[in-house]
C-alpha cells in the first residue's frame, strides 16, 4: 500500500543487473562503469507507422536512422514478392520427358520455396511499416500482372478464372 510515498508492508527488489543495462543504453554506460556500445533499442509497433526507423526480419537491420537501408530493404521486399508470384504461376516441369519421381521432387522443392518466400514476405510487413506494406503489396500485384494475368498472354490456355484458386500461397 502507498500512503504519502511511503511502501508499508510490501518490500521492493533492485532492477536486475541486464535491466540496467537496458535501462543506461541511451547514455551508452552501463551501471558498473562499463562502456558499451550505444544501441537504440526499437519498440515493437502494433499498428501501421510511416519512417525509416523500423527493424525488418533482423534486429537492427536496416539500421537506424539509414534512409539507405531502408530503401535497399524495401526494394529486396518488392524482388521477392514478384518471385513469389513468378514460383506460383510458372510451369517447370515437362511432363513427357521427366519421370514421375524426378517430377514431384522438383515440384516439391519449387512449392517449398515459393511458401518460404511468401513467408519472408509476410513476416517483413509484420514489422506493420507502411512502405513494407505497400511495397509487398505492390510486387505480387505486379508479380501477378506479368506472370499470372492475360496482359502479357498471346493466346488463352483455356482457363477462364480470373483470379488463381486460392490456396497456401500467402
Amino acid at each position: 500500500m502507498n500512503n504519502g510515498g511511503h511502501m508499508h508492508g510490501m518490500a521492493m527488489a533492485p532492477p536486475p543487473p541486464s535491466s540496467l543495462a537496458i535501462m543506461n543504453n541511451a547514455t551508452g554506460k552501463v551501471g558498473s562503469g562499463m562502456m558499451m556500445k550505444k544501441h537504440h533499442h526499437m519498440m515493437m509497433h502494433m499498428t501501421f507507422f510511416w519512417g525509416k526507423n523500423t527493424e525488418i526480419l533482423f534486429s537492427d537491420w536496416p539500421e537506424y536512422d539509414n534512409l539507405g537501408m531502408y530503401i535497399l530493404a524495401l526494394v529486396i521486399i518488392f524482388f521477392m514478392a514478384i518471385f513469389v508470384e513468378f514460383l506460383s504461376h510458372s510451369n517447370y516441369i515437362n511432363k513427357s520427358n521427366v519421370d514421375h519421381m524426378t517430377a514431384g521432387l522438383l515440384q516439391t522443392t519449387l512449392y517449398g520455396l515459393r511458401i518460404g518466400l511468401a513467408y519472408v514476405v509476410m513476416l517483413a510487413v509484420m514489422s506493420f511499416n507502411g512502405g513494407v506494406f505497400l511495397v509487398a503489396i505492390v510486387g505480387h500485384s505486379l508479380g501477378f500482372m506479368v506472370f499470372g494475368s492475360r496482359v502479357f498472354k498471346k493466346s488463352s490456355s483455356g482457363k477462364n478464372l480470373d483470379l488463381p484458386p486460392m490456396n497456401c500461397s500467402c
